[in-house]
C-alpha cells in the first residue's frame, strides 16, 4: 500500500468472523516494528465489537509480543436483532477480571443510542464517525466518517459596503465569531458568509444481508462513497442471505435507498476472478458490476481490489 504504516492512528473492526479481524495482531506487531519509542504518543485507537479486546489481549500474551506503542480497544455492545437468535453470544463477560495490559488498555463500552438508534465513536472539529447496525450470521456493522460542513465563502463586497477593509476581522467572521465596529455595529458571520460547504461522507458496510433498523439510510444518505459487500451474484440471493450476505442487486437496491454517489462493491466469492485468471469452475467478477449497474439504471459501479486508491475532490 503506498500508505505509510505509521499514519495508522485508528483502526475499526467490523465484525469478529476471522477473515475480518484475524490479522489485527501481525499488524500491530509490523506497527510495533517501524515505529520508534515514544512516550508522548497518543495510542492507537481500535474500535470494533465485544470480544475484541479480550482476542488482542490475548494473542499478544500468549506470543509474547512487546509493542512500541499503546493501544486502546473501544468496544460496541451489539443488540440480539443483529443476527439469527441461535448464533448471538452474550460476551460483555470477557475478561473483566483479567489483568490489564500496560500497553493495551480498555476503553469505553459503546452502547446503542435508543434515540439516534447508532453508536457515536468519535467527534472532533472536522469530523463525526459512526457505527450502525447490520444484520449478519454474527453482529456487524457499518461506520459511517463524515466531515463537518465548512463556512461559506465571505461576502466580500457586503463587508466593504460595511466599511470592513480586508483584514484580521475578515478571519473572525469566517471562523464563526461576531465582530464589533468601531461605529458600534455588530456584523454576525451569518450577515455576510454565503451557505456552508458540505463536507464529504465514506460509509463502510461490514459482512450484511441487510440493515437493521432504518437509521443506516439516514446516516448513509448522499453518501459520496458507499462500500457495500456483494459476494455472490444476483442468482445466489437465496444462499446469500442464508449465510448473511448480499448480491450487486442487494447493495445497489440499498445504495438508491440512500442516493449515494458511487456504489464500490466488495467481499467477493473467490468463485468470481477477472478473465485472465479465471480457471475451470470459475466465474466471471464482470457479472458482478454489470447486475449492480443494471439495477442503477447505469450508474457506473467500481469493484474493490487490493490498494484501490479512490480519490474523493473536496466540495466547493
Amino acid at each position: 500500500s503506498s500508505t505509510s504504516i505509521g499514519k495508522i492512528t485508528k483502526i475499526f473492526i467490523t465484525h469478529l468472523h476471522g477473515d475480518h479481524f484475524f490479522g489485527l495482531p501481525g499488524l500491530l506487531c509490523t506497527l510495533s516494528l517501524q515505529s520508534n519509542p515514544d512516550p508522548n504518543k497518543p495510542p492507537v485507537e481500535i474500535y470494533g465489537p465485544v470480544g475484541l479486546w479480550s482476542f488482542i489481549w490475548r494473542s499478544m500474551e500468549l506470543s509474547h509480543s512487546q509493542l512500541l506503542f499503546p493501544y486502546v480497544v473501544h468496544e460496541l455492545v451489539p443488540t440480539r436483532d443483529q443476527c439469527p437468535a441461535e448464533e448471538f453470544k452474550e460476551l460483555a463477560y470477557l475478561d473483566r477480571d483479567e489483568e490489564v495490559s500496560p500497553q493495551g488498555a480498555r476503553g469505553r463500552i459503546l452502547h446503542l443510542d435508543p434515540g439516534e438508534n447508532s453508536y457515536l465513536l468519535l467527534e472532533d472539529e472536522q469530523l463525526v464517525l459512526k457505527a450502525f447496525r447490520l444484520f449478519h450470521r454474527i453482529p456487524s456493522f457499518g461506520f459511517v466518517v463524515e466531515e463537518k460542513p465548512r463556512p461559506g465563502k465571505l461576502n466580500v463586497q457586503k463587508l466593504k459596503d460595511l466599511g470592513v477593509q480586508p483584514g484580521p476581522l475578515y478571519g473572525k467572521l469566517k471562523t464563526g465569531s461576531a465582530v464589533l465596529l468601531q461605529n458600534g455595529m455588530t456584523i454576525s458571520p451569518s450577515d455576510v458568509l454565503e451557505d456552508p460547504i458540505p463536507g464529504r461522507k465514506i460509509c463502510i458496510l461490514g459482512d450484511c444481508s441487510g440493515v437493521v433498523g432504518d437509521v443506516a439510510v439516514k446516516l448513509c444518505y448522499e453518501a459520496d462513497i458507499l462500500i457495500h459487500e456483494a459476494t455472490l451474484d444476483d442468482t445466489q440471493e437465496e444462499k446469500a442471505r442464508e449465510h448473511g450476505h448480499s448480491t450487486p442487486q442487494m447493495a445497489s437496491n440499498f445504495a438508491k435507498r440512500c442516493k449515494a454517489k458511487k456504489l464500490v462493491l466488495t467481499h467477493f466469492s473467490q468463485r468470481y476472478k477477472p478473465a485472465a485468471q479465471r480457471g475451470e469452475g470459475d466465474a466471471d467478477i464482470s457479472q458482478l458490476k454489470r447486475q449492480a449497474e443494471s439495477a442503477l439504471d447505469g450508474q457506473e459501479v467500481t469493484l474493490a481490489e487490493d490498494f484501490l486508491t479512490i480519490e474523493i475532490p473536496m466540495k466547493k
